[in-house]
């Protein structure tokens, strides 16, 4: 069964978006909590698919800041969607760089946006939860998420990588044992398409990996046509 952490200290909106789910997705589960000792408690004890919360819980004003950085340490790779009053021109970057998966401002949105994002975010969640009960995948595995709200793992680490070099990154390893061309990695890089700039996200790739993996070698330069993801082939997305 589905099961969602609702995290919002103010009564009327943590029922209104409760029953939002429920009408959208009536076996959903949904746990409602409204402060963050509670929140964390049931994080921790408790596995979600999805975790809805605000920001501020109480007097605490960045109690959803530490939720999310508790959520992260676990590496239970749960999405999270923020809903908050805070101002989404400030805090929607805070949010992505700490691996949210949206930010809802209060008041902005409709019924239709939220149950939108939802059910996407739901979407998502079910393939990672099928994914993880499938057969384990070889030891050098790479995971890839295809929407990019979450940097990829290689043999269970994060690698940090900016979105053009996730982008790029992915394309190699869909093809793998391919060349890529230059002119075909044109088409992920949104600025400066040119074989330098190329070059220099590879290389941005490759330094990434070697953080985690200092004998990485599955980027092979071809000379005068592009790159190439070469050795086993790696777990799917």
């Amino acid at each position: 069964m589905t099961r969602v952490a609702v995290i919002e200290d103010d009564l009327p909106t943590s029922n209104q978006l409760a029953g939002w789910i429920r009408a959208a997705r009536p076996g959903v589960e949904i746990d409602q909590w409204f402060d963050r000792d509670a929140a964390e408690a049931a994080l921790g004890r408790e596995h979600y698919d999805v975790v809805l919360l605000d920001i501020e819980l109480g007097r605490e004003r960045h109690a959803g800041v530490a939720l999310i950085n508790a959520i992260n340490k676990q590496r239970s790779g749960v999405p999270v969607l923020v809903v908050s009053a805070m101002p989404a021109a400030i805090y929607r970057s805070i949010m992505k760089a700490l691996d949210a998966w949206d930010y809802l401002q209060k008041t902005t949105f409709e019924e239709a946006d939220f149950i939108e994002t939802f059910l996407e975010i739901l979407r998502v969640a079910r393939e990672r939860r099928a994914r993880t009960q499938a057969p384990a995948a070889a030891a050098d595995e790479l995971a890839l998420d295809p929407l990019w709200q979450r940097t990829p793992t290689w043999r269970g680490e994060r690698i940090n990588l900016p979105l053009t070099a996730q982008r790029i990154l992915a394309t190699l390893v869909q093809r793998r044992g391919e060349v890529v061309s230059y002119e075909d990695l044109f088409d992920v890089v949104k600025s400066g398409r040119n074989r330098d700039n190329v070059r220099k996200h590879v290389s941005t790739i490759r330094d990434a990996f070697r953080e985690v993996d200092p004998g990485f070698e599955r980027i092979e330069n071809v000379p005068m046509r592009g790159f190439r993801w070469v050795g086993p082939p790696t777990g799917k997305p």
